[in-house]
């Protein structure tokens, strides 16, 4: 199953953000998958964007 994410390769200002396809795994015995129709940003997600807080992997979401 794709879905639709944004995600982060970069550090830098919002024109890094690039939303892509991405293929989930199906979820496993004790998972379940979940229907997003919206998402939030949190303010965290602006500190590991600009690269003020690092990730410990790109890409990232």
């Amino acid at each position: 199953m794709q879905v639709r994410a944004v995600r982060v390769h970069e550090t830098g200002g919002p024109e890094v953000l690039r939303v892509e396809n991405v293929e989930l795994a199906p979820p496993g015995p004790t998972e379940a998958r979940v229907a997003h129709r919206a998402i939030g940003v949190n303010f965290i997600d602006t500190y590991h964007r600009s690269g003020l807080y690092t990730l410990p992997s790109l890409p990232h979401g």
